[in-house]
């Protein structure tokens, strides 16, 4: 589906359709992470990274996600992945403004890591920037979805900064990279948030280029 398959470049990373051509470089991003991604899962070996990729290929055809390979600007090198996934489509009435949307009223962010040299650079601001503007701008959602192992505190400190909303915790809700059902902390931006959200995250950015 050609809509799922944006290419979306910023100042510092650009985020490509995710295709079997970034295995490689997948496997490069997630190596000497140590404990980094304990909670999160991430592929290490070539198996792990074809079958990350077809997984994510299959959520693409179904369409129910658009997956992206994070390539830092600087060296085209791959540094992580993330996507835009579980859209939904809400039955608008016949008359409704909306009645016949093209693209989704709701989204989630998700299924995000980079690699441990792009933690603290903006990349991860940036990426969350790309993503956001798609959905809000171009595919006019009403919302934009992130959940979190509520146990990940770098993960829950990072969507606070970025602006988006603490709703609460969903219980055992999703299975955890450990094997076992997570606790999921649930976080949103809602369309009429979004312009204080955007700006806020440009400030940030600007911050990030004169620090660098």
């Amino acid at each position: 589906m050609v809509f799922l398959e944006p290419e979306l470049t910023g100042r510092y990373v650009r985020l490509e359709p995710l295709h079997p051509r970034h295995a490689a470089g997948l496997v490069q991003a997630s190596a000497g992470a140590g404990d980094l991604y304990q909670m999160t899962t991430v592929p290490t070996s070539d198996v792990e990274a074809g079958r990350y990729i077809a997984l994510a290929d299959a959520a693409r055809a179904a369409g129910t996600a658009a997956p992206f390979a994070v390539i830092r600007l600087a060296d085209e090198t791959v540094i992580g992945s993330t996507r835009l996934w579980d859209m939904q489509w809400w039955p608008w009435p016949e008359g409704h403004p909306r009645h016949g949307h093209d693209g989704p009223d709701t989204c989630e962010i998700g299924h995000s890591w980079l690699a441990p040299s792009a933690i603290g650079t903006g990349a991860n601001t940036e990426m969350k920037r790309l993503m956001l503007t798609h959905a809000f701008e171009t595919w006019d959602v009403q919302s934009v979805c992130f959940h979190t192992d509520a146990r990940n505190a770098r993960s829950n400190g990072a969507l606070r900064r970025i602006g988006a909303q603490f709703e609460g915790v969903l219980r055992s809700h999703r299975l955890a990279a450990d094997g076992r059902p997570r606790d999921s902390a649930r976080y949103s931006i809602t369309a009429a948030e979004w312009p204080v959200v955007r700006a806020h995250l440009d400030e940030r950015s600007a911050s990030a280029a004169a620090a660098s």
